[in-house]
């Protein structure tokens, strides 16, 4: 990454040129915030969870976004054919492990798909990449009760061992690949008042996958795109409802402009 403001400007642009489809098998509770979000950015959702289809949805599809929030062993089962099928054609796989550590069949099925499926990147909070590394790490339901600064090192130790990226996202995000580290100080406290911020936020990393292959600044840009998108819908909007919409509308209106200028996205160090 060379200027990372830069970079999430130009790719927030490609996202707008080459409307890339993003295929998601994801949770009940924030399925229609996500594709309307996805659409807002700039690209195409699909919702498709069905095993039936799921491989061959994902094979037209540009990216994949793998979300076990309302998890059931025929899920599972279909994200990992599609997450095999997307990987065949090249095209990125985005695993969130919403709730891992909270119960053992979460935390199962999130290492289950990490082994069988090409996933590239993982977006989670502190507590779900722990978890991911075992050593009995807890959440609170699908919440964390970890910081960002707690999971960087484990972040680091699993991108390594597993070859992917990883964003642990909270009051100040962080994406690894076990090399570089990079953060994002955007964002608002009011995104953490409504429920599928962090599903959008991977769905959104899933995004812009499909058009940098560098998967640290496309996690890094689509995080920073959300983050100042959410700063800006909270000066218009004071209260969880009001937000989701703003929300929205700052997804919509957010130029590649806009992120140059306020992205604030460090790259701290090489590891």
């Amino acid at each position: 990454m060379h200027d990372p403001a830069e970079q999430a400007a130009d790719n927030l642009h490609m996202v707008r040129e080459r409307t890339p489809l993003v295929h998601n098998i994801t949770n009940f509770v924030a399925m229609n915030y996500i594709a309307n979000a996805l659409l807002a950015a700039g690209a195409s959702p699909v919702m498709a969870h069905a095993a039936e289809e799921a491989a061959e949805m994902a094979g037209l599809a540009d990216a994949l976004a793998l979300n076990i929030g309302t998890l059931s062993p025929e899920w599972i089962a279909a994200m990992i054919q599609a997450g095999r099928a997307a990987a065949d054609r090249n095209h990125p796989v985005v695993l969130d492990p919403v709730g891992a550590g909270a119960t053992s069949f979460r935390t199962a099925s999130a290492r289950k798909i990490l082994q069988e499926a090409p996933v590239r990147i993982i977006r989670g909070n502190p507590s779900e990449v722990l978890s991911l590394r075992g050593g009995g790490s807890k959440t609170k339901g699908v919440d964390t009760i970890h910081s960002v600064d707690e999971a960087a090192e484990a972040a680091r130790i699993l991108a390594r061992e597993l070859g992917i990226t990883l964003a642990v996202t909270g009051p100040v995000d962080l994406v690894t690949d076990g090399d570089r580290l990079v953060r994002i100080r955007n964002g608002h406290p009011l995104m953490a008042r409504v429920t599928g911020a962090g599903c959008t936020a991977t769905a959104l990393i899933a995004a812009f996958a499909a058009v940098e292959p560098d998967p640290v600044s496309a996690a890094a840009s689509a995080l920073a795109f959300f983050d100042l998108a959410g700063e800006k819908a909270a000066q218009t909007a004071s209260a969880p409802g009001s937000f989701m919409i703003a929300l929205l509308d700052a997804l919509y209106t957010l130029t590649p402009e806009d992120l140059r200028r306020g992205a604030k996205i460090d790259l701290e160090k090489r590891l």
